[in-house]
């Protein structure tokens, strides 16, 4: 077999360490005059402008080395932007030329073995920290051990020189901080920072599928969705041990994820004596750095059609750690590398490998609020004055939710003020008071609810989606999984967690399984997640907006029914949310004519109309006028709550009257229940609404805006007993008409009753009424109906008490006739 020919890099690394040094030195940064030229950015002869600064400027990665070297800072981040820029400043005057040929090229390409030239370029610029950094008593504990240990070796050198043979032999050969003095310090043991490299700005952020063999070893940039953060551990990367024979320190540097420790002394001191001292591992003399592990997962819209989301595993050092959380979407900019399989897993996976991103640099696509309310901008500044000036602020900012979306003018001021929401009260025994709003969207298929839950998750800086029957329990709260660097059990947050201190939106609420709603109650009011399982008890917090969506049980709302059975939703679960909208498709003539010009013009145009009453308001300035909104803690005076009071208790006493005996019908339905939950509620509402206005204080119109909202959600609510009512007068002479298919079976119940009572006389109106099951069928049959529609009717009317039928299904017996219709 012929040997493998070696191959010389053409890159001389000498040189680049000096290009890398000329560009610490000499670049930089604003302070001057700039004159735009075009230069070609890579092979495809895209152009670029590289803007020339003159006058004088500041050196940008000078001050940033100073700062290093004061203690202020420990990341020296690298953007490959000013590398070009650099470049093409200083060609000479002979622009363009090809990007494939230049250094910036050269470090996307290859950033991992740059990370360390520029580390040595920046171990030959450090310079002296300033007399302030020096001052300070714990800042240079470090510099003085070094120091006593460079002192301690040079007179150990000395000391092995002067008595010559082969101890100074080995003395002189080593020499201070030769390559054959074990005891000598590695670089990254003395090195206070770490290099970082930004990508360009002209790159594209990646899908992780998009990611493949061809770019190991390359910068790249992906963008996805972070589903579990580790903690942040120790990682070794320096071992430093000591020999009991000779006491010399002795270091061995740490570059993969398992090594082999040193067993036996190789100083100078130990190789003169011809001694093999036995090594003892120091941990105090190593150096560890802050690691943390990272999932990411692909977006939904980058998963092709019938396929999984893809996940890829980030590994985050120094600077880079805790800058995520579960449920941020975020790009990371980092090396793409392969992981070789270690223990039994490598004889398994042979020449296999897993892959990884060491994280240079991360960007969270959606800041928290409190993010945003600090980072504002003078244009956006002036922006959100102009829109909260306006004394219609919280109509025209409501109108800017979802604008696609036809009409729903309350449910949107409903949504606006969730996002906003209430501030959460402490009270002094620890007892916390959730100002999260709660919102369930109730309705016929068709009104728009899905789009209003995606466009809020879109808004809120967390927000997650999610449907009831793609989720689980678990997959809501938490579920136990085994850590892939430990092997430990630990918990990975669901749905709720992810969208700590945001909204979560639930759509096809009333698809989800009884035992799954049940993990919800807790979040819904503690905004806790309590788990015992695995030997792992502990509390998460869930302290997330629940937005839910709910269908009709069956294909349309039936009116003659009560939302409960309608819904089909517990009321325990129903009486936490704070606002209840049911949202019917009732056919208007002039409702269907404005909702269709409005759809054919988004068909037509792409867009929606412009509406003058909320333009300039983009999603951008949304998030900021929330974000400004809930930096304010309205307090709430004594005379409002005096009338927040009188407005409950009114409240009390209405639903009190519903509950009469002669309204016991229409009062079945908890849903429109005043409860002690409902004056939480309002007064939720109520500083929303006085955040919205910018108010320090609550006032009465706030209250009023909130009793408003609750009451137009329960209009049609209260319309629906009052329709169950008017139902069940007709089982005793109402001839209303009826189109469901249940009480169309009912009338021909009514009318062969009719037609029996008047065929058996005066004699058998002593004896309860009955029917023939199978003539009552073959009636129904020809009628158009089937014959499971004949079972619901004897089922639900059953469960009222109005018939019944036999064990053989052969005769329907009235219990409380009705009369003849």
């Amino acid at each position: 077999m012929s040997a493998l020919s070696a191959i010389r890099s053409v890159v001389d690394y000498e040189s680049e360490v000096d290009k890398i040094t000329q560009f610490l030195e000499k670049f930089t940064d604003g302070g001057g005059k700039k004159q735009a030229m075009e230069v070609d950015d890579d092979e495809e002869g895209i152009e670029m402008m590289a803007e020339l600064t003159l006058g004088e400027p500041q050196q940008k990665y000078k001050e940033v080395l100073q700062q290093v070297a004061n203690r202020t800072v420990d990341t020296v981040e690298i953007a490959l932007d000013d590398v070009r820029r650099f470049e093409v400043e200083n060609s000479g005057g002979h622009p363009p030329f090809a990007f494939n040929s230049s250094l910036a090229f050269r470090i996307e390409n290859n950033a991992k073995a740059y990370v360390e030239l520029f580390s040595k370029a920046v171990d030959k610029m450090m310079p002296e920290p300033d007399a302030s950094a020096m001052e300070d008593p714990e800042a240079d504990v470090l510099d003085v051990i070094f120091q006593a240990r460079r002192d301690r070796d040079r007179r150990d050198r000395e000391a092995l020189m002067g008595s010559g043979g082969k101890g100074a032999a080995a003395a002189a050969e080593a020499g201070p901080g030769g390559a054959a003095d074990a005891e000598s310090f590695p670089a990254i043991l003395t090195r206070r920072y770490t290099v970082k490299f930004i990508a360009r700005a002209a790159q594209k952020a990646q899908a992780v599928r998009e990611v493949g063999a061809s770019q190991i070893g390359r910068l790249v940039t992906v963008r996805g969705i972070v589903t579990r953060v580790s903690e942040v551990r120790p990682a070794m990367v320096v071992a430093a041990y000591l020999c009991d024979a000779c006491g010399s320190e002795v270091f061995q540097e740490v570059k993969t994820r398992q090594f082999m420790p040193l067993s036996q002394c190789q100083s100078a001191r130990c190789v003169g004596n011809r001694s093999r001292g036995k090594l003892h591992k120091q941990t105090r003399g190593s150096r560890f750095v802050r690691f943390q592990e990272v999932k990411l997962q692909e977006l939904t819209d980058q998963v092709p059609m019938g396929d999984i989301p893809r996940t890829l595993t980030v590994h985050c050092y120094e600077s880079t750690v805790r800058k995520l959380n579960p449920g941020d979407v975020a790009h990371i900019g980092g090396v793409f590398l392969p992981q070789p399989y270690t223990g039994f897993r490598a004889l398994r996976a042979g020449l296999l490998a897993d892959t990884l991103l060491e994280a240079h640099h991360v960007r969270p696509l959606k800041k928290r609020y409190d993010e945003l309310a600090a980072e504002l901008t003078d244009e956006m500044r002036a922006r959100l004055a102009q829109v909260e000036e306006e004394p219609d602020a919280y109509g025209r900012v409501s109108r800017a939710i979802a604008p696609e979306i036809f009409g729903h003018a309350d449910v949107k001021k409903a949504l606006l003020l969730q996002l906003v929401a209430a501030p959460t009260k402490r009270t002094r025994d620890g007892m916390a008071i959730r100002g999260d709003i709660n919102v369930c969207l109730m309705g016929d298929p068709g009104v728009a609810k899905s789009q209003l839950l995606r466009f809020v998750a879109k808004v809120a800086p967390r927000g997650v989606y999610t449907t009831g029957r793609g989720s689980s329990g678990v997959g809501l709260t938490a579920a136990v999984m085994r850590d892939s660097t430990t092997g430990e059990m630990v918990l990975e947050g669901g749905a709720l967690v992810l969208a700590d201190n945001g909204v979560c939106c639930i759509d096809e609420f009333d698809k989800m399984d009884e035992a799954d709603r049940t993990a919800i109650h807790e979040v819904m009011e503690q905004q806790t997640i309590s788990i015992s399982k695995a030997g792992i008890t502990t509390t998460l917090n869930a302290r997330a907006s629940i937005l839910a969506a709910a269908n009709p049980a069956r294909s349309r709302y039936n009116p003659r029914l009560t939302p409960e059975e309608n819904i089909n939703l517990p009321a325990a679960l129903l009486s936490r949310f704070d606002v209840l909208f049911l949202m019917l498709d009732r056919p208007s003539a002039q409702d269907d004519l404005q909702l269709a010009r409005h759809v054919a013009w988004v068909h037509t145009h792409g867009r929606h109309p412009d509406d003058p009453a909320s333009a300039g308001i983009d999603a951008d300035l949304l998030r900021h006028f929330v974000a400004s909104a809930r930096a304010r803690t309205p307090l709430l005076p004594r005379a409002v709550a005096d009338y927040v009071v009188g407005a409950y208790v009114q409240l009390r006493q209405q639903y009190k009257a519903a509950l009469a005996p002669a309204r016991a019908a229409a009062a079945r339905s908890a849903i429109g229940a005043t409860t002690p939950r409902t004056l939480l509620a309002i007064l939720r509402l109520a500083q929303a609404h006085a955040r919205v206005r910018r108010a320090d204080t609550v006032a009465s119109l706030d209250v009023d805006e909130a009793l408003r909202l609750m009451d137009a959600a329960h209009v049609t609510l209260d319309a629906q007993p009052a329709a169950a009512a008017a139902a069940a007068a007709g089982l005793y002479g109402d001839r209303r008409q009826r189109t469901d298919a249940v009480s169309a079976v009912f009338a021909i119940l009514t009318r062969s009753l009719a037609t029996a009572r008047a065929a058996a006389g005066p004699a058998g109106s002593a004896s309860l009424p009955q029917l023939s099951y199978a003539d009552v069928l073959g009636r129904v049959r020809d009628a158009g109906f089937s014959e499971a529609d004949l079972s619901r009717c004897l089922k639900q009317y059953e469960d009222i008490n109005i018939l019944q039928t036999n064990v053989t299904r052969t005769r329907i017996t009235f219990v409380s006739a009705p009369a003849a219709s």
